[in-house]
């Protein structure tokens, strides 16, 4: 049977938010739907909140019960590692490090550096999550994942930043494209041509989506995706997408396209930010990890635009 270190109105609490209903809850406690009904009129008498409204198709967390829900599952997340790592050191179990990526990350670099930590750590389990921004903030809020890694502007609550490194947006264009010839563009030169761009809530459009409000520019996408990966292959002619050199990288290294910075200094403003739930103390494998991702960003950072080099090496086994 799982060990929870969470009381039991608590317990009660977490299954009913996650599956939306009391009787659904009471099946996986394995206790009368009254019983689960009594434990949380009883939690929401000692708070002196409401958690939940009572609606016909179940139950729906308010305010105050979204709040206790991200505390309580952090908490119960930290506690569950807890365990596997004192099962671990009783008998060799699976060792695991949960990643959350926005999509930009995972077509490519990603995947990289999972590759060289595979090769250093075989017995250890990745798990890899997909998500928005916000989401991938949220999944290591929730104690879904020990480490996000995402595009930032400002600092964010309940997380603190265990790397940060300034990630400029570029011009992305096809190595015989016009701009290609400059060694900076601006946003001007930019939207006299197809524009190839993200969706309105990413960091890069915002950006630049602000640097065109203050010049007084506008411009219509040529093709506008929430799926960011699947622009830099349709770059044709005169394209241009906007994308940081690390998402290019692998195109730009090869041949087939050019990256250019912005002269703008509000596309300068973003950070690529390695993320862990504040207060959490990450464990060794997941500290190696981080230590890996570190040394790849930073292997990035080196690079002039356009030099080819080799693929990250696998990190050096410490742990």
């Amino acid at each position: 049977m799982p060990v929870s270190f969470l009381s039991l109105p608590l317990r009660y609490f977490l299954e009913v938010a996650r599956t939306g209903s009391v009787n659904q809850a009471a099946q996986r406690l394995h206790v009368a739907a009254s019983a689960v009904s009594r434990q949380l009129a009883k939690l929401e008498d000692s708070l002196g909140v409401v958690l939940f409204e009572r609606q016909a198709r179940g139950m729906a967390l308010t305010e105050a019960g979204t709040r206790l829900l991200a505390h309580a599952s952090a908490h119960d997340a930290q506690a569950l590692e807890l365990v596997e790592q004192l099962q671990d050191l009783s008998a060799q179990g699976a060792l695991r490090v949960r990643l959350a990526c926005t999509e930009g990350f995972a077509a490519a670099f990603m995947p990289l550096v999972m590759a060289g930590f595979r090769q250093a750590y075989p017995q250890v389990q990745l798990q890899l999550q997909v998500a928005v921004p916000q989401e991938v903030s949220a999944l290591v809020l929730r104690g879904e994942a020990d480490l996000a890694l995402k595009y930032s502007m400002a600092p964010e609550k309940g997380l603190q930043v265990l790397h940060s490194a300034i990630a400029p947006i570029y011009a992305v264009m096809p190595a015989q494209h016009p701009l290609a010839r400059q060694r900076s563009v601006s946003v001007a030169d930019v939207v006299r041509y197809p524009l190839l761009l993200g969706a309105a809530n990413t960091t890069g459009r915002q950006l630049f989506d602000l640097s065109c409000a203050v010049q007084g520019l506008r411009y219509v996408p040529a093709v506008e995706s929430n799926f960011s990966s699947a622009l830099l292959p349709l770059l044709s002619g005169q394209d241009v997408v906007l994308a940081s050199y690390l998402t290019a990288a692998r195109w730009v290294e090869a041949g087939l396209l050019a990256a250019r910075p912005f002269d703008e200094a509000q596309l300068q403003q973003r950070r690529l930010q390695v993320l862990a739930a504040e207060g959490r103390m990450p464990s060794a494998l997941v500290q190696q990890f981080t230590q890996a991702l570190v040394v790849a960003i930073e292997e990035y950072g080196k690079r002039k635009v356009g030099r080819r080099r080799k693929a990250v090496a696998a990190p050096a086994k410490v742990f």
